[in-house]
């Protein structure tokens, strides 16, 4: 693929450039002692992580639509040396960002940068009071990710340059990571065959790490679409063929077969195309399903049901059908020496110390949202979190993808509010306060930590791809859900973020002339109902 040969140009070129560094063998002392430094590092360069974390969530764009964020994002890269590959498996807003410095392991760092159609909200507010009304906004966080990779990528590579520590560090986003449509794309066009190792990253409430099966799902999304003839609904209806009624038939169908799935399966539908007019009978109709499981089989059973089902809902109302793959993911599994290696360096971090105001605004979320407990913050650490030995549903993320390719986990760090349920505005309060900052900081400390000592002690490396290979690869084996043919659906949300665009450029964060976002915006932090 023209993607992965470019990939692999830029870092054979890099390595090259770097040969003559050579990896020195270290004690663990002066291992422990680099860590606390990067550890440093990361803290002392705070600021610039909040101003990325305040920025990007400035700009709330959509899956395939991340612009803004790609150029700012990139362009801070580009300044630190790094070489940017841009529209990634052809999708003009995703990009691969490649530092070497010679022979060693290639480790790459990945995070969403995507947002959640209208989930606008001020932060700092405890309520819902929308930045634009109607209007995308981060409420899943997925504006802290990525920069608290850069973070964590910029300090060690500080400490590699100084050092003369070989290795690659790859930066890259997960892009619309709330259509899952992109890794499998990544994966297929070979962009992961030379990694040595991949750390993924998503905003949580705490900090956390696990390996083996874990809860969730994998899932194949499809839209299905009819064709049929349009006619005057009052005038001459036996001469249309209502491709709207096709979809409804397979809608009904499909939620027939519910009763009849087993629990661990979930689904859920929207009309993408429902006609144009009610005196037209509609020619033209799609419907947009996910089908989730907990194994590949079972998403692909559904798959198959589900086709099954459409093309009798075509042959029901004499009109055609089509059908097309928009995303894909595969049930996660996480390496277990890479989260056991990382859970040793959160034990070393911990939570950050949260204020008075952080736990208030918190607390006040949690009661306006009616959560179960209204606790405020984490202050104590998760436990490792081990293998699913009971499979639980839930949702997906196609990080699956990438995890079956090679050793990866993902690091979860405390930058938003225990006790939301997710996809919402009050998920988007905390994403450009004190406790989304906080939290990045935590974990790029983390993730920087992990990254020397992967990069320093080989049989850490050797023993996470004995894992993947003897362990996780034992019983299944990665197939991918897509086919050479299938384009990523760049498409998708165009037309929401051209409506709300030049609206949300008015509330752009402008960090030369405001110290924070909740300042630029006037906001007392916190904010709670009087």
């Amino acid at each position: 693929m023209k993607e992965k040969t470019i990939l692999l140009a830029a870092i054979c070129s890099l390595s090259m450039m770097s040969s003559a560094i050579a990896q020195k063998k270290r004690s663990n002392k002066q291992i422990e002692k680099l860590k606390a430094e990067v550890a440093s590092i990361v803290e002392d360069n705070k600021k610039q992580s909040q101003v990325m974390v305040d920025k990007i969530f400035s700009f709330s764009e959509l899956g395939f639509q991340e612009v803004e964020s790609s150029k700012y994002l990139t362009g801070i890269l580009t300044e630190n040396g790094f070489e940017i590959e841009t529209s990634i498996s052809g999708i003009p807003t995703a990009w691969f960002a490649t530092w070497s410095n010679g022979e060693g392991p290639v480790i790459a760092l990945g995070s969403d940068v995507d947002c959640i159609p209208k989930a606008s909200q001020y932060p700092g507010v405890a309520y819902h009071k929308p930045i634009v009304e109607g209007a995308p906004g981060h409420g899943e966080g997925h504006n802290s990710g990525i920069p608290m990779n850069i973070s964590s990528a910029l300090a060690v590579k500080k400490i590699m340059e100084r050092e003369q520590i070989g290795g690659t560090l790859l930066v890259w986003p997960g892009i619309a990571e709330e259509l899952v449509a992109a890794k499998a794309w990544y994966v297929r066009d070979g962009l992961f065959d030379d990694i040595d190792m991949c750390i993924f990253t998503h905003v949580g409430n705490n900090l956390g790490v696990s390996y083996g099966p874990t809860r969730g799902t994998g899932l194949i999304s499809v839209e299905y679409s009819f064709d049929g003839e349009a006619a005057h609904s009052a005038g001459s209806p036996w001469r249309g063929k209502s491709a709207l009624d096709a979809a409804e038939l397979m809608n009904i169908a499909w939620n027939y077969k519910r009763e009849h799935l087993h629990p661990l399966k979930r689904s859920h539908s929207i009309f993408t195309d429902s006609g144009d007019q009610p005196n037209v009978v509609p020619s033209n109709a799609s419907i947009w399903f996910y089908f989730r499981d907990i194994k590949y089989e079972g998403i692909m059973e559904m798959y198959a049901m589900a086709n099954d089902m459409a093309k009798g809902a075509a042959m029901m109302t004499g009109t055609t059908m089509t059908s097309k793959v928009l995303g894909t993911a595969w049930p996660r599994h996480y390496n277990k020496v890479i989260a056991e290696t990382m859970y040793g360096n959160i034990k070393q971090v911990g939570l950050p110390e949260w204020s008075e105001a952080d736990q208030k605004l918190a607390k006040a979320v949690q009661t306006e949202v009616g959560s179960e407990k209204v606790e405020g913050l984490s202050t104590e650490l998760a436990d490792l979190g081990l293998p699913v030995i009971e499979p639980v549903s839930g949702g997906s993320d196609d990080i699956g993808d990438i995890s079956w390719k090679v050793p990866t986990v993902t690091l979860r760090y405390p930058s938003n509010i225990p006790g939301l349920q997710g996809h919402h505005w009050s998920n988007a309060i905390a994403m450009a306060t004190p406790i989304a900052h906080k939290g990045v900081v935590a974990g790029a400390k983390v993730e920087a930590m992990t990254i020397l000592d992967f990069l320093l002690k080989p049989e850490l490396m050797k023993g996470a791809w004995d894992y993947f290979n003897n362990e996780q690869q034992k019983d299944t084996k990665y197939q991918p859900m897509i086919s050479e043919s299938d384009m990523p659906p760049i498409y998708l949300n165009k037309d929401k973020q051209e409506q709300f665009r030049p609206a949300l450029e008015k509330f752009y964060y402008d960090e030369t002339k405001y110290d924070t976002y909740l300042e630029q915006l006037g906001i007392e932090y916190p904010t709670l109902k009087e």
